[in-house]
């Protein structure tokens, strides 16, 4: 399967917002070729040609970027899997702190694997539940949960991790993500369809 260019890169993610560098290109090639190698030995994505997953989990991961937006700070990735949202993002924004909590001993095995080979600082793996951590272990800037379910039980964990200021973000079906906006003792932003999309949506919260 042949490798993205750099131009066909730009081409995929520049309609969620985000034009990459020639080392950003670079290190997301990486990362998909890491990702394809280690999805023949263990389930980490059902997504296996170059351009989907370029479009479907890194355009997606992304586009949080611009629509919350995300800049700097530190964000938790819940439920990581294969590290989308997460590294992404840490790719996209060198500011950004990033630790990805994933349960899984071998996504998680993954997930540093990653981490290793581009060399990203800034990025820290926790192998364990989310309900795991506790509240004085962590605060977030940002609370990402992108194929996590389980809305309730993220949103209660979120309010003992977030900073005052900080927002949950959620990467949503069009039925949850009306459901989830009219819970309360939160401020939901308005959805953001994403690009491509006609019912996928990132939906944006702080505490009330």
């Amino acid at each position: 399967m042949a490798k993205a260019s750099d131009d066909q890169i730009r081409d995929a993610l520049s309609i969620y917002g985000f034009v990459p560098d020639q080392s950003q290109c670079a290190a997301i090639r990486c990362y998909i070729s890491l990702l394809l190698q280690w999805n023949k030995r263990i389930s980490l994505t059902t997504v296996v040609s170059h351009s989907d997953v370029l479009r479907f989990h890194f355009g997606e991961s992304l586009y949080a970027a611009v629509c919350v937006p995300i800049l700097n700070g530190r964000l938790a990735d819940l439920g990581s899997g294969p590290g989308f949202p997460g590294l992404p993002l840490r790719i996209a924004l060198p500011d950004l702190y990033v630790i990805l909590v994933e349960s899984n001993m071998k996504k998680a095995a993954f997930l540093r694997a990653v981490v290793q080979e581009l060399n990203l600082t800034n990025a820290e793996v926790v192998r364990d539940r989310m309900e795991n951590i506790g509240p004085g272990q962590f605060q977030f800037d940002f609370i990402a949960a992108r194929a996590l379910g389980n809305y309730a039980a993220t949103l209660r964990w979120s309010r003992r991790h977030l900073s005052p200021s900080g927002k949950v973000v959620l990467w949503l079906g069009e039925k949850d993500t009306e459901s989830i906006s009219s819970e309360e003792g939160w401020k939901w932003s308005e959805p953001a369809l994403i690009p491509g999309s006609e019912r996928r949506f990132i939906l944006a919260g702080a505490m009330e």
